[in-house]
């Protein structure tokens, strides 16, 4: 299964983007789904996570209230809506699947990986 992450740009604070990240294969639509993102000299970290469901979700504390994960199977194609953008959100973000029974919080746990995405936010 590949991934291919898409939606990145340039936007002002305060602007929103939204990040989609399509699969080559339906068989993801068993898989736990989440964006990552990285800044330059900064650990990778979660951003957002949905189970294969797009029941349970998960968001970082940075981002709570203003991102917005979602997920449609049909489609194999997982969505990161992002309002009220902060120039603090500027990163490399990264779409990422997970094969197992509940969510999981560390990129180290993902096996299937997007190409980076970049997303700046000027001040």
């Amino acid at each position: 299964v590949q991934l291919q992450a898409s939606g990145g740009g340039l936007v002002q604070a305060g602007g929103s983007l939204r990040l989609s990240c399509a699969a080559s294969e339906s068989t993801i639509n068993a898989y736990n789904m989440a964006w990552f993102r990285q800044a330059p000299g900064k650990e990778r970290e979660l951003v957002a996570g949905i189970g294969w469901r797009g029941v349970t979700k998960y968001y970082g504390d940075s981002v709570k209230g203003r991102f917005t994960i979602s997920r449609d199977n049909a489609k194999s194609t997982v969505y990161l809506q992002m309002d009220s953008l902060k120039p603090e959100d500027t990163a490399v973000y990264f779409c990422a699947a997970d094969h197992y029974y509940t969510l999981r919080y560390h990129y180290i746990e993902y096996t299937i990986w997007g190409q980076g995405s970049q997303v700046t936010v000027s001040s």
